[in-house]
């Protein structure tokens, strides 16, 4: 099973990536933030305990995002292996992630981070919120998520980096370029 953590910022190109990537690797792409924004509009239980919370921009509980996440990589037994985003964010996510995949005869193959600086990620985030209207894309919460990225978020990495996991991509420039590189990554593997 080829499991992969896709890192970066919000507005870093994760979603664009993914999608990219499962279409070629036939992964499934499992974004925490993709299913907590169902769960809301779906107005499940969980939806409405963490609606709040995302709405203004605060991390979601790792118990409650663990949960989910098993509970979705439950759901696709005979997966080829998962892109991850947005998950994990914090190292006791990251450890549980390694001990539950490892329950599953699978492990994590390699973290690949996105690295975009502040102001493009500003201008990329404002640039979607015009398209899509999500709520947490408007300019204070979504200053608010990136800097919880490089404040919080972003501490992850070095518990990848022990594990010889982690490689570093600029996350700015041509869309098919940066494929490109993550595909030469993955490919390693």
């Amino acid at each position: 099973m080829l499991n992969f953590v896709l890192f970066g910022p919000p507005g870093a190109g994760k979603g664009t990536q993914s999608q990219k990537l499962i279409d070629k690797y036939q992964l499934v792409h499992i974004s925490t933030g993709d299913l907590f924004r169902a769960h809301i509009k779906n107005q499940t239980a969980l939806g409405k305990k963490v609606s709040k919370l995302i709405a203004d921009g605060e991390l979601v509980p790792d118990k409650i995002t663990i949960d989910m996440l098993e509970e979705e990589i439950d759901k696709n037994p005979n997966a080829k292996g998962f892109v991850f985003d947005g998950f994990p964010r914090t190292i006791p996510q990251a450890a549980e992630l390694d001990h539950f995949l490892e329950g599953k005869g699978s492990k994590i193959a390699g973290v690949i981070a996105l690295d975009v600086d502040k102001d493009e990620l500003v201008k990329r985030v404002a640039q979607r919120q015009l398209e899509t209207h999500r709520v947490d894309d408007q300019a204070d919460k979504s200053q608010k998520r990136i800097d919880e990225y490089f404040n919080k978020i972003i501490l992850v990495l070095p518990y990848y980096e022990e594990q010889n996991k982690l490689t570093k991509i600029n996350g700015i420039g041509n869309i098919d370029d940066i494929f490109n590189e993550l595909c030469a990554v993955i490919n390693k593997y």
